[in-house]
Order: C-alpha cells, then sequence, then structure tokens
C-alpha cells in the first residue's frame, strides 16, 4: 500500500478544496445555456451576442405557437419558436447579474428584468413594472453553457473561417432529461446560434 507523508496529503487536501471553490463561482456565473421554464411550456436559450445576454425560445411544448398579444400588428404571426423572450442584458458591474428587458408572450408586454444564475443548475428571473409590482420565477437548466457565438467574433472583425471549430455553438435545444421528442428535434434544428436570428442580429451588431 503506498503511504503519504502527513504534510504532502494535507497539501493535497487543501489543493483540491481551493480548485473546487475556485471553479464553483466560474461555474455559477454562466447564464449561458438551455433552460425550462417554471411552467415546463418551453426552454429558452440564453447566449452572449456581442457582449450582451438574450434569451430565445428554444423549443416549445405545444409547436406551432403564435406571438398572438404583441401589441404591434405586425408581429402577431409570428412564431414563437425562435422568439426573443430576455433582451439585451447587460452585467451588471460587481455582480453575477445581467439586467435588460424580458419579454412576456402571455401579456405581449416588456418588463424590467434580471437574470442570477443559482449555482450551475438555476436561473432566476426577476421583472417589475415601472419599477414595482415585481416578481419572478426560477429556471431549470437542460443543456450546458454555450462556447462564444460565432457572430461575436465576426462583430469584432474576426474571419469566420479563422474560428477553431470547438468555438461554433453547441445546438443544444434537444437535450432534456427525457426522451427527444420530434418537437425538440426540429427545434435544435431551427434555432441554432441564436446571436444570428434576424430580431436579436439587428440589436446586437
Amino acid at each position: 500500500m503506498l503511504h503519504c507523508p502527513r504534510n504532502i496529503t494535507t497539501r493535497l487536501v487543501y489543493s483540491g478544496l481551493f480548485l473546487a471553490t475556485g471553479l464553483a463561482p466560474a461555474l455559477a456565473a454562466d447564464p449561458t445555456g438551455d433552460w425550462k421554464v417554471a411552467d415546463g411550456v418551453a426552454n429558452i436559450r440564453v447566449a452572449e451576442c456581442n457582449g450582451d445576454m438574450w434569451g430565445v425560445v428554444a423549443w416549445e411544448k405545444t409547436p406551432g405557437g403564435r406571438d398572438t398579444n404583441n401589441p404591434d400588428a405586425s408581429k402577431r404571426s409570428r412564431p414563437t419558436l425562435g422568439m426573443p423572450i430576455l433582451i439585451d442584458m447587460k452585467k451588471k458591474p460587481g455582480a453575477d447579474q445581467w439586467e435588460g428587458q424580458v419579454y412576456n408572450a402571455k401579456d405581449g408586454q416588456s418588463y424590467s428584468s434580471t437574470i442570477k444564475p443559482v449555482g450551475s443548475d438555476q436561473l432566476e428571473i426577476q421583472g417589475c413594472v415601472l419599477g414595482f409590482l415585481c416578481g419572478g420565477e426560477t429556471w431549470t437548466r437542460v443543456a450546458g453553457p454555450i462556447p462564444s457565438s460565432t457572430a461575436n467574433s465576426m462583430a469584432k472583425g474576426t474571419t469566420p473561417g479563422a474560428l477553431p471549430k470547438a468555438a461554433a455553438p453547441k445546438t443544444t435545444g434537444s437535450v432534456t432529461s427525457g426522451a427527444k421528442t420530434a418537437g425538440q428535434k426540429q427545434a435544435a434544428d431551427s434555432v441554432g446560434d441564436i446571436c444570428l436570428l434576424p430580431d436579436i442580429a439587428r440589436f446586437a451588431h
């Protein structure tokens, strides 16, 4: 049996604790990935687009939804799949929080909102109307963090062909704890890199 001197063993234990505690904040602070909303009717894909966080509907429990409650009549026929929900969320200085707008398709209204990762598997969403009547919910992670978008590098003047393959965002809309459904597969195929969606690209570049 291999025996380690006590001082080396102690050093290894402390090093392990340091690594564990040092890595936890980095994982906890990443809001990117796919998140199931509290009532389970949709997954929201969150990604960084040119420095800010955006989130869109990446999967629907009932496919074929339309933005029928939008106050803009020209948008009432647009599909809810791929529709921006978290809009232009900016990092709050000194905190693992992002602030911006959240769009509620149920009433067609946008609200001031904050998102905050809680651990590595939950995302807290808080929204307020005119600074009061605040409410929120917690989303649950269904797919891991997303690598930086190709669009981010394009915005900085990098040639897309020069990007390493690993930098391409993962298409994770179909990853859930259960079996893959046709609707989930469709979402993965049609949403992809959300930073390239027209509703986001026109603001993020």
